[in-house]
């Protein structure tokens, strides 16, 4: 499998590919195999409450478990159209300022299953969580399914 994009390279074609990021001060904090993480200002993404807009935190979990996705597919030599097909998104605490979201792989064997499945049949789902916090603390989870459909070439 080949190595991931650096950080900035990831958040340029982020930024580039999905304007809706860059508009709301989205950050590549860390990205590998192991995982993509996100940060987002309070100011672009506030509420009528002085907290973060619940679209824009389910927004950046998206996002994250997204392009953690899109470029393990990448480097694993499957380019894929990549898109959500259902999330939710458990609120538990108001996000009061700059956020964070961490989606970590998931199991190898899960990988290994909708990496075959893709290859093989040419789309394949999976299922990916990610974690919402602000200064240290858990504040929403996430958890989406996707559908990658394997194209001729990277995108």
């Amino acid at each position: 499998m080949a190595a991931f994009p650096a950080s900035g390279e990831i958040e340029a074609y982020l930024h580039k590919h999905i304007p809706l990021s860059a508009a709301m001060g989205v950050r590549v904090l860390a990205a590998d195999s192991t995982g993509v993480r996100l940060s987002a200002p309070l100011e672009p993404n506030i509420n009528h409450r002085a907290t973060v807009f619940g679209g824009s935190a389910s927004a950046v979990a998206i996002l994250t478990a997204w392009a953690w996705l899109h470029f393990t597919l990448r480097a694993a030599g499957q380019p894929s159209r990549l898109v959500i097909q259902q999330n939710t998104v458990d609120y538990l605490a108001p996000i009061a300022g700059k956020f964070e979201a961490h989606c970590a792989a998931p199991e190898a064997a899960t990988l290994e299953k909708f990496l075959h499945t893709l290859s093989r049949h040419g789309r394949a789902r999976i299922e990916v969580g990610a974690v919402l916090t602000c200064n240290g603390k858990k504040v929403a989870a996430f958890a989406g399914g996707y559908v990658a459909i394997k194209l001729d070439r990277i995108e």
